[in-house]
């Protein structure tokens, strides 16, 4: 990604962790709680969301990302900008209730 083009927007995780046994199981559950202390909001189970200001900021995730992942599991990242998230749908359960897409969170700049 061009860093000189970077847009505000967030990280999508998407993982796959083994869980048949005790231990997996554990390193599942230490992975997901990584990514809520780590500032993630749980969309699904196995699908969790970041929202980003810079590309650094990103490379710095991805690098936690890497250093916390359980040794059998799989990780994909996907950024998409706020203009894509806001397209999003979200639909829960029946009857039917369509939902907007979160907000950007507000960001304090200290200088």
């Amino acid at each position: 990604m061009d860093a000189t083009k970077f847009k505000m927007g967030w990280m999508i995780v998407a993982f796959d962790l083994p869980v048949t046994e005790k231990e997996q199981r554990k390193a599942a559950t230490r992975f997901r709680k990584f990514l809520l202390d780590d500032g993630y909001q749980m969309l699904q189970f196995s699908v969790y969301a970041r929202s980003l200001v810079s590309h650094a900021r990103m490379q710095t995730r991805m690098r936690r990302l890497k250093e916390n992942l359980p040794p059998e599991g799989s990780i994909r990242a996907l950024f998409v900008t706020q203009k894509q998230w806001e397209k999003s749908y979200v639909v829960y359960g029946s009857p039917l209730k369509k939902q907007l897409a979160e907000k950007m969170p507000n960001q304090l700049q200290f200088w």
